[in-house]
């Protein structure tokens, strides 16, 4: 696997996401039907015998590379010959950064991360493709993700899990059976502390009526899609913060 960076903004945090799924993706996907490879990079697309511990995968991994790549005006290709391999190239534009600036980065992702050092986030999210690279960005960080289609299923998975299992909810607002606000309602309406599990919200309409109607349902915070990930990392670190002070209280 080759990684080129060319000048133009700092991709560090994304550049180690798509080297981590491309090398997990590529142990998976073989080409010896002579298939053409510009498929792999189609979202729910798998190689027919590709399964590593007998589980397959979702299809997603390779089109959540592509969505990386794309994100950071880069792109992505692979070469590929029956029975050698596999050769993946990432190009992305790269800034290089003042070692002040490089210093104080590392300093606020140590923090971010350790913060989100194994908690427990359930995530509500409709869409596969979305929720596998939300699952991604939040791994990466070291945090335990499970992920629900709607908001009925999330519901049903807090009610499910002891009390304080959960640290906090990622809460997808377009949802169908049971939307984002409807989820959030019904959580703060629980008679235990799961009543008191802080909730995020995410949406694609990040205009003042969705903000207030957000906080109105009863959820704690809100980011706007696409997710930037600084931003979800520092969400989360102060909701959690402030869900310590919430339980001492």
């Amino acid at each position: 696997m080759k990684i080129i960076c060319k000048k133009g903004h700092n991709a560090q945090k994304m550049l180690q996401m798509v080297t981590n799924l491309i090398e997990k993706k590529s142990r998976e996907y073989r080409d010896d039907a002579g298939e053409c490879c510009f498929l792999l990079f189609e979202a729910f697309t798998r190689e027919k015998s590709s399964s590593e511990n007998g589980i397959m995968g979702t299809g997603l991994g390779l089109r959540i590379v592509k969505s990386f790549t794309d994100l950071m005006n880069g792109s992505v290709s692979v070469e590929s010959e029956p029975g050698k391999g596999s050769c993946f190239t990432v190009l992305l534009p790269c800034r290089i950064s003042e070692e002040k600036e490089l210093s104080k980065d590392s300093k606020e992702d140590a923090v971010q991360e350790e913060t989100l050092k194994n908690k427990r986030i359930l995530l509500a999210e409709d869409n596969e493709l979305n929720a596998e690279i939300a699952v991604t960005i939040l791994q990466d960080a070291h945090a335990e993700v499970e992920a629900a289609g709607d908001g009925e299923i999330a519901l049903s998975m807090l009610q499910a899990k002891p009390v304080g299992y959960y640290d906090v909810i990622l809460m997808d607002i377009q949802m169908p059976h049971m939307n984002g606000y409807q989820a959030s309602e019904a959580i703060r309406k629980l008679l235990d502390d799961r009543a008191r599990t802080p909730i995020i919200a995410m949406t694609a309409n990040a205009f003042e009526e969705n903000h207030k109607a957000a906080l109105a349902a009863g959820m704690d915070a809100y980011v706007a899609k696409p997710i930037e990930i600084d931003t979800l990392f520092s969400t989360i670190t102060q909701v959690l913060e402030n869900k310590i002070t919430i339980n001492k209280s």
